[in-house]
């Protein structure tokens, strides 16, 4: 990730507001344990809330978000999902208890503070958290593709750090999703030294998964005074091949050529 300096006037203002509004509650309502999770499963949204609030020690006074995206993501003929969890309150909160609070509002509250859960549809349950540290400023942001098979689709998470957003790929070996691949959607972002990337996805001569073909893009021209941390840039795609990964099996991941 390129760094860059700029004012953070604005979202050192934010954080001081939302810092004065949080420091007078008062948390004393207990989390959810594992043994107060639902017999009855059949409400996704519902037994996520509570398997998530036990997983992460969730109060009950916190606010955060929690998203779910159905999905066939192993194959069988039941439904599967992704839910994403996005605790940005509790990260000011933590950041108010820091020796540098500012600065950690400067740095957009990096840290363990998006998660993403998996559902897996035929055995009824929901997998431990997977974390993913970035700028909880911003939620993760999810799609699906066919990389690893033609029968289901894999999971591409999107994510931010600061200025940089990367791409991680996942795909569910053994009820597990498993992160076969990461690369950037851009970064360098109000520097002179940008970069940004498209993917495209082709048939291997090496794998019955699919190839991941990494193509340069440009950045287009970013208004003044916009937050490069916060904001998320059109790209220009070109034919351009940047790189061809293609999945090794020995290794559970994707590689190159050298």
């Amino acid at each position: 990730m390129k760094t860059v300096k700029f004012k953070f006037i604005g979202l050192v203002f934010i954080f001081c507001a939302l810092l004065i509004s949080c420091e007078t509650t008062v948390d004393d309502r207990p989390t959810v344990s594992e043994d107060e999770l639902p017999e009855d499963k059949s409400d996704l949204s519902a037994y996520a809330k509570r398997h998530i609030e036990a997983q992460l020690q969730i109060p009950a006074t916190e606010k955060y978000t929690l998203t779910i995206l159905k999905e066939n993501l192993d194959g069988d003929d039941k439904k599967d999902a992704v839910i994403l969890v996005n605790r940005v309150e509790f990260a000011i909160n933590e950041a108010a208890k820091s020796n540098n609070p500012a600065k950690n509002a400067a740095l957009g509250f990096m840290g363990s503070y998006n998660y993403m859960f998996y559902f897996d549809g035929g055995l009824n349950m929901i997998s431990p958290a997977i974390n993913i540290p970035s700028s909880p400023i911003l939620p993760l942001q999810v799609s699906f593709a066919y990389i690893s098979s033609t029968l289901y689709k894999d999971i591409l998470i999107d994510f931010r750090i600061r200025n940089a957003s990367y791409k991680d790929f996942f795909t569910v070996i053994n009820h597990t999703p498993r992160r076969i691949f990461q690369w950037k959607n851009f970064d360098g972002l109000g520097t002179q030294e940008t970069e940004a990337y498209t993917f495209k996805f082709e048939n291997s001569e090496y794998a019955p998964q699919k190839d991941i073909l990494v193509y340069k893009a440009k950045i287009q021209a970013i208004a003044p005074g916009k937050d490069v941390n916060v904001i998320t840039p059109k790209l220009d795609i070109t034919n351009e091949l940047a790189y061809r990964f293609f999945y090794l099996a020995q290794q559970g991941k994707y590689v190159t050529k050298k």
